[in-house]
């Protein structure tokens, strides 16, 4: 995020000293008259398909230390509005409250689950007294309305470390935010925020604090300490609010901070910290959550995270991170890191630790840069680098990784004739116009216009998903509720592209497969499934994800023991033989109320002709009908499925079990498959008992 200019970006710049060596080419191209003019000091952009319509439309903070502007809405015309994709028209008076903040940040986010995407906006005081906001789609299609006042909760209250002089009275709290980042820091299945500060006039004084989500998009301060301020500034041996230890003697929580980023870096599944500062050296906090059993609270590890020599001096306003040698872990790239130059790290950490190594610093990138980005513009597998630069031009690294050992990745300078220069603050990337490749828009300073580079040569995505890491689940006692199963999934653009994928969990039961489990993100890098925990078997399960692009990523199958001791499904009866012998019916979960239950005929044929029919009574003995099979049910029919067996030879029926059926109650399944032998038209299997546990 900026905030103002170096001196010494200015002193190199008047001497002549800051024009790259680029190697050019046509593979991006500044797009003419597909930007409404935006103007405004333009600090960050988000995209996130508002409307629904298939195509990324894009929200836009304005404002910055400087001026207090309206944020804005650009709408892609694609989709609904019936236009050509890739071109968009300024939306904000119909979308947004009209508004004027000190903004430096826009993230959007379900915070409460309803399936649109929510905003919230990261403000500075430097003007005014004024704080963070947050604005609800209220429409499901991108029709925003401003409710700070409802969705904070507790501040200046007992357990919260804000000061009550700092609370505003229109919702939020005095602070000097420059970024903020959503996640599922908890694992509770929410996304949790991370509120950055910079404190005023770049002090480092104020803490960044952490919220959390009570599952419907209400935040509460996480401060186990209990510490509250006697102002807005954190002094060096007081709590450390959301980390272990003391501020400023075992973890430093008050930077001026620009930039924060969650990832799981250390491949347990939990959303570490990286923590950004525009004048101090970055910083790293590894979420103890697995380790402490649960209970969250950050450790600073920046000692042992980065290398001698990480940071030396230079403007940190952002850094990112990416898998750059597509090992299943997380590498790190730093603007401005060691004095103006950017550098990337390689990533070396154990399953207990997090740490970078192996430091590069980029080709003719000793000037003021502001943020990167990664996407693969060339659908070559690996991930490339886009950087916004405030002095010259934008620049663009092609990532020269060729497949080898973990940390053989590097980077060369091919800034595209199409890449202008500017005063750029951001560049954020998306497909805007649908044709398969990876396009990028950048946010600018001082009244210029965005500028929008489209991607005109690459042929389209073509890559899979890359599902680097899946949780291995232990064999379990069947019960009610889910199981929380996790992924880290990247893809050919940036992270938080990959957010949008189309994730779910493919589960099987002795071979049969169950109705898909859909998938959220947790942001960052990871995503959560809530798998059935009353699955009885050999349990397998495998990680689906598929991109806007049509490319779906599989992880290997992963498996457990499902138990139960109790005699919760019994078989009676005689059934019936076909092509293949007599079908079996099973039941591969235990009926707990408020579960849904599976049962699968299996033996049968692939693409056989299969009914399964569940019922309140059994007969007492099989009815034998000749020329059609033994039927072991009757009685009045609760659920039934008709369809074709799958390529395993099973039909599953799932039925929703009543959260208020009694322990006990008994009811009756039967399967009939088409393929019947010896004059019979189908084939049958017993009958099924099943217990209400």
């Amino acid at each position: 995020m900026r905030s103002q200019p170096s001196l010494v970006t200015a002193a190199l710049a008047a001497a002549g000293f800051l024009v790259p060596a680029t190697i050019a080419n046509a593979q991006f191209q500044l797009a003419v008259g597909q930007l409404p003019a935006t103007g405004g000091t333009s600090e960050q952009i988000d995209f996130a398909d508002v409307d629904h319509d298939g195509d990324a439309d894009a929200l836009i903070a304005n404002g910055g230390k400087s001026a207090n502007q309206q944020n804005r809405m650009l709408i892609n015309l694609g989709g609904a509005q019936g236009g050509s994709p890739g071109f968009f028209a300024d939306e904000t008076a119909a979308r947004l409250p009209a508004q004027t903040w000190a903004g430096h940040d826009v993230e959007f986010a379900d915070i409460d689950a309803d399936g649109d995407y929510d905003a919230h906006l990261s403000n500075t005081a430097s003007i005014l007294n004024q704080g963070n906001r947050w604005w609800v789609d209220v429409s499901g299609v991108g029709h925003y309305q401003d409710q700070t006042t409802t969705r904070w909760v507790g501040l200046g209250l007992p357990g919260s470390s804000i000061h009550p002089g700092a609370v505003l009275a229109g919702g939020s709290f005095i602070d000097w935010s420059a970024d903020s980042d959503f996640g599922d820091l908890d694992a509770d299945g929410d996304v949790d925020l991370f509120h950055s500060s910079y404190g005023g006039n770049f002090s480092g004084t104020v803490p960044t604090r952490v919220f959390l989500n009570d599952g419907a998009g209400f935040y509460s301060e996480f401060n186990p300490t209990g510490f509250q301020l006697a102002g807005v500034n954190i002094a060096v041996g007081d709590p450390a609010l959301w980390c272990q230890g003391l501020h400023g003697i075992d973890c430093d929580i008050a930077t001026s901070s620009l930039d924060v980023d969650l990832f799981d870096a250390d491949g347990d599944f939990d959303l570490d910290l990286l923590f950004g500062a525009r004048q101090e050296a970055p910083r790293y906090f590894k979420n103890r959550l697995v380790e402490d059993g649960g209970q969250l609270l950050y450790q600073d590890v920046t000692t042992s995270a980065f290398p001698a020599g990480y940071w030396s001096g230079g403007d940190n306003f952002e850094q990112e991170q990416a898998d750059m040698d597509n090992d299943g872990d997380w590498d790190l790239y730093g603007l401005n890191w060691p004095g103006l130059n950017d550098a990337v790290f390689n990533n070396t950490s154990t399953p207990t630790a997090i740490a970078y190594a192996n430091m590069q610093t980029l080709a003719s990138s000793g000037n003021d840069d502001n943020e990167g980005d990664f996407l693969d513009f060339d659908d070559d597998g690996d991930l490339d680098l886009v950087v916004a630069a405030f002095a010259g031009t934008d620049r663009l690294y092609r990532n020269n990784y060729a497949g080898g050992a973990p940390g053989s990745f590097s980077y060369s300078l091919v800034t595209p004739s199409g890449f202008s220069s500017g005063r750029a603050l951001e560049a954020e990337v998306a497909d805007v116009d649908n044709d398969g490749d990876y396009d990028v828009l950048t946010a600018e300073d001082s009244t210029f216009d965005e500028k929008l580079y489209v991607n005109v040569l690459n042929p389209g995505d073509s890559r899979a998903a890359l599902i680097a890491r899946t949780e291995a689940l232990e064999s379990a006692t069947a019960a009610p509720g889910a199981r929380v199963a996790r992924s880290t999934i990247q893809d050919s653009g940036s992270y938080y592209t990959t957010w949008y994928n189309a994730t779910r969990v493919r589960v099987t039961v002795d071979g049969c497969a169950l109705p898909e489990v859909a998938a959220r993100t947790s942001q960052g890098n990871v995503f959560r499934a809530l798998l059935p925990r009353n699955l009885v078997g050999a349990v397998g399960y495998r990680w689906l994800s598929s991109d806007e692009h049509g490319n779906t990523g599989a992880s290997a199958v992963k498996n457990y023991a499902g138990s139960y001791a109790g005699a919760h499904a019994v078989a009676f009866g005689v059934g019936s033989a076909g092509t293949t012998g007599t079908p079996q019916i099973k039941a591969l979960s235990v009926a707990f109320p408020g579960t849904t239950s599976h049962i699968a005929v299996t033996g049968l044929p692939a693409g056989t002709t299969t009914l399964l029919y569940l019922t309140d009574t059994q007969l007492a003995a099989p009815l034998a009908l000749p020329g059609l099979c033994n039927i072991n049910v009757i009685g009045t029919i609760l659920g039934q499925k008709i369809g074709p067996a799958d390529a395993a030879g099973c039909l599953v029926a799932s039925f929703a079990v009543p959260a208020g059926a009694p322990p006990g109650l008994k009811v009756y399944a039967e399967g009939f498959g088409l393929n019947g032998v010896a004059g019979n038209l189908l084939s049958s299997t017993q009958g099924l008992e099943v217990t209400i546990q």
